[in-house]
């Protein structure tokens, strides 16, 4: 196997977050080929879109009918983003309460305050 000088193979959620951030810059919806050049032409058109196919499957964009093709959203801004990965990181363990407990107990003195008060706020305990 002959072995390419230079270059290195990204991960998958190396690529869906460069897509995502060139969505977020984005005026409003973006097509693939929009996001491909924005990303340089670095990547093949095809892989962007199934980029973007994995994010829409996971709610992290959403996509409308574009003449032919798709134009494409991020679904929620940065923190947003950031919150959902961190949800589905929780979703996937068994014992959510030591998951938590070990988060919260590595946070600093400021964002342990700051929780303190996010959870403080009426609305805060799941009333969905």
């Amino acid at each position: 196997m002959a072995e390419q000088r230079g270059s290195r193979r990204r991960g998958q959620g190396e690529l869906e977050a460069l897509v995502l951030s060139a969505l977020q810059e984005a005026d409003g919806p973006a097509t693939a080929g929009w996001v491909q050049e924005r990303l340089g032409g670095g990547l093949a058109y095809t892989t962007v879109v199934t980029i973007l196919t994995r994010l829409l499957a996971k709610g992290a964009v959403t996509r409308e009918r574009a003449g032919r093709s798709f134009a494409w959203t991020p679904a929620s801004d940065h923190a947003g983003l950031a919150a959902r990965k961190m949800r589905r990181v929780l979703d996937a363990e068994n014992d959510r309460e030591a998951v938590l407990a070990s988060f919260v107990t590595g946070l600093g003195p400021d964002d342990e305050r700051l929780l303190r008060e996010l959870l403080g706020r009426p609305g805060s305990e799941g009333d969905d």
